[in-house]
């Protein structure tokens, strides 16, 4: 039995989906998955049960990935084609059954919205595979020496997304604080090649003797057994809140030109902060353009995200 398996191009979207790859093979235990998804994504599906190939799909003009996708697909008997990308492809394939994401309306969680793509009556939760190796590389990158660890995330794919650096670096002096909710902690700062000058500003303000960049310098497995070995996850709305929230990791997602309905991080330790301004207040405001990179979410005080942080911790420890 084989499974195609096609999912997002971008990382957070990626990790939604997961969720459904581990029900598929909770139903099906001797099946066969081939995984269909884009650069940015491949490493999160690397430990997947039964993985028989990652096929990673790169956009070409005119839609050409999908005409060389289907070359390579087209001589396999699929007993199951579950395309979440909304492309189709899945009618052109020898398939017992094919199913197809076709989007849903904006106040829906996307975990829910996939879900019912199987309809699915419990929405599958995202999910982290990692492996023996990756779990070995994350344990040596900082000791275990019983300290509390809060995670950072101040990068996004898009500038108007990002809380300044300035205040994440507050906030964490804030709850590391003595008297705050993680005192004495380890700061470790998180995100992907290339965002190292995103996070510089954050990097700026935080305490050398027990701060960790590890921006950039770890592959996305490994990087994901380090969120495993955090106490408290805050960032922006990106793929890593969404790793963070699959990692099982308490997770505060900060919200502005994004719907927290749609693509809150997703668990039970989880919440959703946002902007003074919501997302369509947001939209509306004069001279807005998702082609500049200016920050929407100035709004949002270092005192309002600390009390939704001391929030979340308070629940969590008391569950």
């Amino acid at each position: 039995m084989r499974i195609l398996f096609i999912t997002a191009n971008r990382l957070g979207d990626a990790i939604l989906s997961t969720g459904l790859l581990e029900e598929l093979h909770r139903q099906r235990p001797k099946a066969r998955f081939t995984v269909v998804c884009g650069p940015a994504a491949a490493g999160i599906f690397a430990h997947a049960p039964n993985l028989e190939r990652i096929m990673v799909m790169d956009k070409k003009p005119w839609g050409r990935h999908w005409w060389d996708l289907w070359k390579q697909l087209a001589t396999t008997r699929w007993s199951l084609v579950l395309d979440l990308r909304g492309s189709g492809i899945g009618q052109f394939l020898l398939a017992h059954r094919r199913r197809t994401f076709h989007g849903s309306r904006p106040s829906m969680h996307k975990v829910i919205a996939l879900s019912n793509v199987l309809r699915l009556k419990v929405p599958a939760h995202p999910i982290v595979w990692t492996g023996a190796e990756d779990r070995r590389a994350a344990g040596t990158l900082w000791p275990d020496d019983g300290r509390p660890v809060l995670a950072l995330g101040p990068t996004a794919n898009w500038g108007g997304k990002m809380w300044p650096g300035d205040r994440f670096a507050e906030l964490a002096l804030r709850l590391t604080a003595p008297g705050g909710i993680l005192p004495n902690a380890r700061i470790v700062i998180f995100g992907g090649p290339g965002e190292e000058a995103l996070a510089a500003a954050a990097l700026a303000g935080l305490p050398q003797d027990r701060t960790l960049d590890l921006v950039g310098k770890l592959d996305l497995t490994v990087l994901a057994a380090a969120m495993q070995r955090c106490s408290f996850y805050i960032g922006n709305d990106s793929g890593l809140m969404h790793l963070a929230a699959a990692s099982g990791i308490p997770t505060l997602g900060l919200f502005g030109p994004s719907r927290e309905q749609t693509y809150g991080p997703w668990g039970e330790k989880t919440a959703s902060i946002r902007t003074d301004l919501d997302y369509d207040e947001i939209l509306r405001q004069p001279g807005y353009d998702y082609r500049r990179q200016d920050s929407h979410m100035l709004t949002l005080s270092v005192d309002k995200a600390q009390r939704a942080a001391e929030h979340l911790w308070r629940y969590c420890r008391d569950d």
